[in-house]
């Protein structure tokens, strides 16, 4: 039989495919972390990854389905399947709600695991088609599917500027009809062209018309249910490619301000009119009405959060998260002498500043103040001035990222080389302030801020670290009747006076706080250590949490669970306060433990039926593509998680990331075109690739130092810089793989593909459970040890001469 190539329209199709499938799975993260839990936002790169595993498996299962006569038609059905099921199983997610109850959560997660893996099923057909039929332009093909992808980063940013991201997947369903038309174009399929033709100009009318409904706030396709309950329509929300924002509440009727800060002296019968704006259906800031005068918010001062300005007045304030501006009318409140507020989120400053303007008072127009839209450590990296007071309130929006949704723009905030660069922006007599959760019977965050705060201080040379650190605490009841509390600690520059400190206790005695920690006094034994700068112990060992310092490298704050914990992981299961620490990590350990098993599937599947001698030849093609899928994602991730904090914004973490990797591996594979399975080129490549991973490992750390001060610009072209050449060659190994499988078990070649795929699974997961328990550098380090393990595998397969009646085997056995 002549052998049919991929033409231009092929390449097309398959490029167009591969955009949509990387914006549909980078849109649910977005979407779970609004429907969901933040944590869940996880299981979408997983759930993308099974379902194109799948769709490989139902290739190499049902080869007589998809040979070469009928690849291109096969191609064109899967992608118009891709892009009618993308649309109709997102809003039927958006429809169902999600039930916080153990039993209902997993049996709902499951469901949604299924009905959402169904477009990706499909594009996993379209693609090993692809990749599989068509094998002397493997080389090609292949960077047309990874230059799509990488081109589906960058598209996605734009589109949640311009729409919503349910608007966003009907846009994602439209990109599927127009590659199920050119794929259909290149078949000679009319039907099909025009089947997809009339879907796409469907799409195309609702994407246009529910944008426009959307700029006017009355879309029809949002989340009717966010986190288990039932969502009213907000008065304002919008989209980008790290969160939700929506407003909730009445501007003319005067609400509780109440608050987990708020001292218990404050009357409750003094309502202010405020409005609420949230960030992933979740957590929560407040928009307070303020005309002018500052009449009505006598509350302010009460707030424990506030205790910095009882101690330092007249002070330069930065703020570390503006918000809704509440901590900016504090510092006028108090008459600071200039007030910046920091924020990552630009929506967030055209709603409180734009939108809402009128109610909040303009504060962008106050002469004391100044808005910056920028993530607050790299902004600060990057000025030279100094601080009387810096200052971050509650700052936590648990808003996913395409990172792993483990991974919080905030814990950049939380690591020891974070808070030493906030101490050196300080004046001398300057003063950090942290004010975070503190639960009565493990303060666990206020533990781990008192060991951050100690370790910081270290590193910059100061000895005795329980001079420089005092912590309050407000306690008060909520609706459930539970016991709940703010805290707030308190990190100066230079030792605390005994005037300051009985300032700050006075303060603490008529507001009736806690003083938890000062110079003078420890509320319990835990405390007296970690202000030392203890890390061992018996009153820290007795701890259920790990509350060490988190640093760059481990840069979880809020992931508490031991290491000694985590293989026990599913018999261990911690109650009470500890469990909000640690529940992360059981999510991807149980998680991890659940992928296994259809990843055992897809490597043993091919291995069936098959004598020994032919599972010896087709072995090192198993151990290559396998070690290669879990190499790719362990180091995509890492450095995701790395460029975090380096870039300082996760929309920039996420497009040069992965835009860098996926462009640079693309070319990397469409340079293999002209090699073949038996150039020693191809040896060389990939000894090549890991000399490549060696030299990134051991420059990036000081290339980050280095710049971590520059601007934007800078920051970025340093990271594409260096990710490049490390991308180029990562590129060349799957076709390089993929054309030696075919000259050996080309039958087997669509197994292969789905092999890589199911390890991709596994090592997404795994590269968050490694990093979170281990570093990044270790997850980065892991994925060299699977690269070291494909070359050799690679080395192992190209040294074996396969006998034709082996391969005959192999074909008689998938038939």
């Amino acid at each position: 039989m002549t052998e049919i190539r991929a033409t231009r329209l092929t390449v097309a199709g398959l490029f167009i495919i591969m955009l949509a499938t990387m914006m549909l799975e980078i849109l649910l993260t977005r979407i779970f972390s609004v429907t969901m839990w933040y944590h869940f936002a996880f299981v979408a790169i997983s759930l993308a990854m099974f379902g194109m595993t799948v769709g490989a498996l139902r290739v190499f299962l049902h080869p007589e389905l998809y040979d070469e006569t009928s690849a291109k038609r096969q191609m064109a059905r899967s992608a118009l399947w891709f892009a009618i099921t993308a649309v109709g199983s997102v809003l039927a997610h958006l429809l169902v709600p999600f039930r916080s109850e153990p039993t209902l959560a997993l049996l709902w997660i499951v469901v949604t695991y299924f009905l959402l893996s169904f477009p990706f099923y499909f594009s996993g057909v379209c693609v090993c088609v692809a990749l599989t039929k068509f094998p002397r332009s493997v080389s090609g093909l292949y960077a047309a599917d990874l230059l799509g992808a990488a081109t589906g980063c960058i598209v996605l940013i734009f589109a949640l500027k311009v729409t919503d991201a349910p608007t966003a997947v009907v846009f994602v369903g439209l990109l599927g009809c127009i590659a199920a038309m050119l794929l259909a174009a290149d078949a000679e399929k009319r039907r099909l062209r025009l089947a997809a033709l009339v879907v796409g100009a469907a799409f195309c009318v609702v994407v246009i018309a529910n944008t426009v409904l959307a700029q006017k706030q009355s879309s029809l396709l949002r989340p009717t249910w966010a986190k288990g309950e039932h969502e009213a329509r907000p008065l304002y929300e919008r989209w980008n490619s790290f969160s939700r924002i929506t407003v909730h509440g009445d501007a003319d009727s005067p609400s509780n301000v109440i608050t987990e800060g708020i001292s218990t002296t404050y009357p409750e019968d003094r309502p202010h009119r405020q409005l609420f704006l949230r960030i992933d259906s979740d957590a929560e800031t407040t928009l307070s009405a303020f005309d002018g005068s500052f009449q009505g918010l006598d509350y302010l001062k009460y707030d424990i959060k506030n205790a910095v300005h009882y101690i330092r007045p007249d002070a330069s304030v930065l703020i570390i998260g503006a918000g809704g501006g509440r901590d900016v009318l504090s510092a006028l409140l108090f008459g600071q002498r200039a007030v910046r507020a920091v924020e990552i989120n630009q929506n967030i400053l055209n709603t409180v500043n734009g939108r809402f303007g009128d109610f909040t008072g303009h504060l962008d127009r106050n002469p004391k103040v100044a808005f910056v839209n920028d993530e607050a450590r790299s902004y600060i990296a990057r000025t030279n001035e100094h601080f009387d007071v810096i200052e971050a309130s509650f700052i936590d929006t648990w808003a996913a990222t395409a990172a792993g949704a483990l991974t919080l723009t905030e814990n950049s905030l939380y690591t020891v080389e974070a808070w030493k660069l906030f101490l050196n922006r300080l004046t001398p007599q300057g003063v950090l302030s942290f004010s975070r959760w503190y639960f009565p019977g493990l303060p666990a965050e206020a533990y781990r801020l008192t060991s951050l705060a100690a370790a910081s201080l270290r590193a910059t040379g100061i000895s005795d670290p329980r001079l420089h650190i005092m912590l309050l605490r407000n306690m008060r009841s909520d609706l459930d009747a539970r016991t709940i509390g703010a805290a707030t600690i308190l990190v100066s520059k230079a030792p605390f006076t005994p005037a300051e400190i009985e300032r700050l206790e006075a303060l603490c005695k008529q507001m009736q706080f806690d003083l938890v920690l000062s110079p003078r006094f420890a509320r319990d034994p835990a405390f007296e250590a970690l202000a030392n700068g203890q890390v061992t112990g018996d009153a820290i060992e007795s701890l259920p949490v790990n509350v060490a310092a988190p640093t760059d490298d481990s840069p979880f704050f809020f992931y508490m669970l031991k290491f000694r914990n985590l293989l026990r992981v599913l018999t261990f299961a911690p109650q009470g306060d500890a469990a909000v620490y640690t529940t992360s990590g059981r999510v991807v350990v149980i998680l991890l433990v659940y992928i296994l098993l259809p990843t055992v599937i897809c490597i043993l599947l091919p291995l069936r039926k098959m004598k020994k001698e032919a599972i010896r030849d087709v072995l090192p093609h198993l151990l290559f593509f396998a070690a290669i899928g879990f190499g790719f994602m362990l180091i995509e991730i890492s450095q995701m998680q790395r460029f975090i904090v380096f870039l300082g914004h996760p929309t920039y973490a996420l497009s040069v990331v992965l835009f860098a990797l996926l462009l640079s591996s693309g070319l990397g594979s469409f340079t293999t075109r002209h090699l073949t399975q038996a150039s020693g080129s191809a040896v060389v490549r990939l000894a090549l690739l890991l000399l490549a991973i060696l030299v990134f490992g051991a420059l990036t750390p000081r290339a980050i130092s280095a710049f971590a001060s520059s601007v934007n610009a800078v920051r970025i072209s340093v990271a594409v810089g260096i990710l490049f050449p490390l991308g180029l060659f990562m590129g060349m190994a799957f076709p390089l793989g993929l054309k030696l499988a075919a000259s050996q078990v080309d039958a087997l070649t669509p197994a292969f593909w789905g092999v890589n795929g199911a390890t991709s699974i596994c090592g997404s997961v795994l590269a968050a459970a490694i990093a979170m328990n281990l570093g990044i550098s270790n997850t980065f380090w892991s994925g060299f040890l699977f690269y070291v393990v494909a070359f050799a595998a690679y080395f192992w397969a190209r040294g074996r001469a396969v006998p034709r009646s082996q391969v005959d085997l192999a074909i008689a056995t998938v038939k």
